[in-house]
């Protein structure tokens, strides 16, 4: 008879513990499964992960030449001179910002312009505190003559506005302000605004200049939107008093048409930021315009991914030890057990390698059953598991974010911690792995057992019994 029929006979014989071998073995595997179908997820996922957060490189103004040109002015007035330093707001010009846009990493881009004018025909949305006169606080309407009470904030399209994108303020009636309202007078407003004053899509509005109010431009409202920051009790901060309209009224408006100084471009392959950065700055060639690129986010989800598989490649390294310890240990109980059978199956001339090849065989029919077992329910085992790493590399990062970088800090936390998910799904590769790991603690749980076998005699193992 050979050793694979006896080793069915054998397992079909002993129900109850092959049963009990088979539970082992099916939990063993199940979290070797859901250890590898975390860490392959996590590995497959880390670079989709990434360019959907993506990274950003912003254009702006160059601060610290800002800086050293202040210190010169202040060096080279005299003392007693009461004149004041003097800025002039650096820009580049929309020439050169779309050209940079046509660069190949480029996704998308936003220009940011802003700008302040009166209300006219209309009422501007202002908050009183409660010591006002009437001792009651509230809202009150009026416009302001000696500031603009309507603050203009210009962009390429509000959905790539950041008060937009995390949600800040909320398109709730029309649309959002799109590339093609270029050079077009459509604007956004608030929703306290427009129901202060009456008014819907399809109304028009004037704003006049806040320092000539002859000059006045009339504007389309093209969508009502709602914001969720609080008024902190001016009329021109107040949140309801500001619209969005296209970088080209807002700058037509503050006068500096074809001039930007604020451009942000997010990136198609955040690897590539650096690339971009230096193409974009042979493009630019103005050393008093600086692009400083945010790839925090980025690093973030690439760090957070690698996390997660680094530590269910530990799960799989753990488990698998723990199998081999515990399967080891009880085939080594079995074969003392068994002496009996192998003395006899020895002194009837059946080799040592095929008793220990049939012990194999056994423990390898076992961890084919769980092995099925463990495919069937690894999936769902890895799903919690893998949410609960993903939740504790999100607490880790968004504590050291916080710590590390105050207001920012917990801005960018905020980001990481919707920025990745695990999707676990069970793979041919990872059944192969598995398969793997399987012939792998069965070998070595054998081994210990195999040896012992080879080391015994059988007249003695006989006469003993």
């Amino acid at each position: 008879m050979n050793f694979i029929k006896r080793a069915g006979i054998t397992l079909w014989a002993r129900k109850g513990r092959t049963i009990l071998l088979m539970i082992t073995a099916s939990v063993i595997l199940m979290f070797v499964m859901a250890g590898l179908i975390i860490q392959n997820a996590a590995l497959t996922s880390a670079k989709s992960a990434t360019n959907s957060v993506g990274s950003t490189v912003t254009l702006s103004q160059n601060r610290e030449k800002m800086m050293q040109k202040m210190q010169k002015q202040m060096s080279s007035a005299t003392s007693s001179s009461n004149q004041k330093p003097t800025f002039t707001q650096a820009t580049t010009t929309v020439t050169k910002v779309k050209k940079i846009a046509a660069l190949s990493n480029v996704a998308s881009y936003n220009i940011s312009t802003s700008t302040s004018v009166n209300a006219s025909g209309f009422n501007a949305v202002s908050t009183t505190s409660s010591s006002n006169q009437n001792g009651i606080g509230g809202q009150i309407f009026g416009n302001s003559s000696s500031s603009g009470n309507i603050q203009v904030n210009g962009v390429s399209t509000t959905a790539g506005s950041s008060s937009f994108s995390d949600n800040t303020a909320k398109i709730i009636s029309g649309r959002g302000i799109k590339t093609s309202d270029e050079n077009k007078n459509n604007v956004v407003i608030e929703s306290e605004l427009a129901t202060a004053n009456s008014l819907k899509v399809g109304d028009s509005i004037k704003v006049a200049d806040s320092s000539d109010s002859s000059k006045k431009t009339s504007v389309k409202i093209v969508g009502i939107y709602k914001a969720k920051t609080t008024t902190n009790g001016f009329s021109r901060q107040d949140p309801s008093n500001t619209i969005y309209a296209s970088y080209t009224l807002s700058n037509k408006l503050a006068g500096t048409e074809g001039k930007v100084s604020n451009v942000t471009y997010t990136m198609s392959d955040p690897s590539k930021t650096q690339a971009f950065t230096k193409a974009a700055k042979k493009i630019l060639n103005d050393s008093d315009m600086t692009l400083t690129s945010d790839s925090a986010a980025y690093k973030a989800a690439a760090k957070q991914m690698k996390g997660v598989a680094s530590f269910a490649s530990k799960i799989v390294w753990v488990v698998a030890i723990a199998g081999v310890l515990i399967l080891g240990l009880i085939i080594l109980l079995i074969t003392r057990e068994r002496r009996r059978e192998i003395g006899i199956l020895v002194s009837l001339g059946e080799t040592k390698m095929k008793v220990v090849a049939q012990l194999f065989t056994e423990l390898l029919i076992v961890l084919a059953v769980a092995l099925g077992i463990a495919t069937a329910a690894g999936t769902a085992v890895s799903g919690p598991i893998s949410n609960s790493l993903v939740q504790q590399q999100q607490s880790s990062q968004q504590s050291a974010m916080s710590q590390g970088a105050p207001g920012g800090g917990m801005r960018m936390a905020g980001t990481a911690s919707k920025m990745t998910n695990i999707n676990t799904v069970l793979t041919p590769g990872a059944i192969a792995e598995l398969g793997g790991v399987a012939i792998l603690i069965a070998l070595l749980s054998v081994s210990g057992a195999g040896i012992t076998i080879l080391r015994m005699k059988p007249k003695k193992i006989l006469q003993a019994d």
